[in-house]
């Protein structure tokens, strides 16, 4: 199942499905703002979906909040190093806001107190940017370490139409075979950079291979002018939190129940980094 990624109005882009349960404005237009949310609402209705989920600049935030809306993140100078978002959500089921249980919560907040250091990497280990002649084992990554994600990054259509477009792909090698990957999603009028898709090959787990590509992906978004970073992590995933965290990101807030990875929809934590 798919969920499917659509541009409305005058160029906002939406996702919505069941397989999130959710419509994701992604991107919003100024044009479309005394539009958009009855919109959303709308096909959220239509479709019985439990949450609308919006990334929005913070001066619009308010027309959200006065339509139910909530805050669950946000970044600074998100924009051009200048702009906040804010992360706003309403939820349209009882049910999506139930039994989150607290336990994955406490080691995050046990983590947000600790101090991170970076570990060194192995050296058998060597991490470049990928290429269309690599989709084949990209795939084959995500498909092994996902049962479900979020966007179709099982699809190798999807993968190389992303690559068509502003989503830069990077990969740990060991041996000539691809071992983890991950991908930076790049807004260059934003100058802003989502870092997202990380994937290790449970076999080669715990050689800190995340940390190998952050710091790859965190010098190529530098050299491209990129001046904010930012992601979405599982609450789930303790070691990509810790991996974030040793890299000096932010925790800015969590997305409950907002995204379904790995066969459930799980709570997501935002981080971000200013470069």
């Amino acid at each position: 199942m798919i969920d499917t990624i659509e541009t409305i109005g005058e160029g906002s882009i939406i996702q919505h499905g069941k397989h999130n349960d959710r419509v994701y404005l992604m991107k919003l237009k100024e044009q479309d703002v005394d539009m958009i949310i009855d919109e959303i609402v709308k096909l959220a209705d239509i479709n019985k979906y439990s949450k609308l989920f919006c990334k929005v600049p913070k001066k619009f935030a308010p027309l959200f909040f006065a339509e139910g809306f909530i805050l669950e993140a946000f970044i600074p100078k998100f924009d051009n190093g200048k702009e906040d978002v804010f992360f706003v959500s309403k939820f349209l089921n009882a049910d999506r806001l139930l039994n989150i249980g607290d336990k994955q919560f406490s080691k995050i907040t046990q983590l947000l107190s600790e101090e991170h250091i970076i570990k060194k990497n192995a050296s058998s280990y060597s991490v470049r940017k990928l290429t269309k002649a690599d989709v084949e084992q990209m795939t084959n990554i995500y498909i092994q370490v996902f049962e479900s994600y979020p966007f179709p990054i099982h699809n190798r259509e999807y993968i190389l139409e992303t690559m068509d477009e502003n989503v830069q792909y990077f990969g740990v090698e060991k041996d000539g075979k691809l071992v983890a990957v991950s991908a930076s999603e790049v807004d260059d009028v934003g100058k802003n950079a989502e870092m997202t898709d990380f994937a290790t090959f449970q076999s080669h787990g715990g050689n800190n291979l995340a940390s190998l590509l952050l710091k790859t992906m965190e010098k190529e978004m530098k050299k491209q002018g990129i001046k904010t970073l930012y992601t979405i992590a599982r609450v789930n995933s303790i070691p990509m939190n810790k991996t974030f965290l040793r890299f000096n990101y932010e925790y800015s807030g969590t997305l409950i129940k907002n995204t379904n990875i790995s066969g459930q929809i799980e709570s997501m934590n935002i981080y971000y980094k200013h470069i």
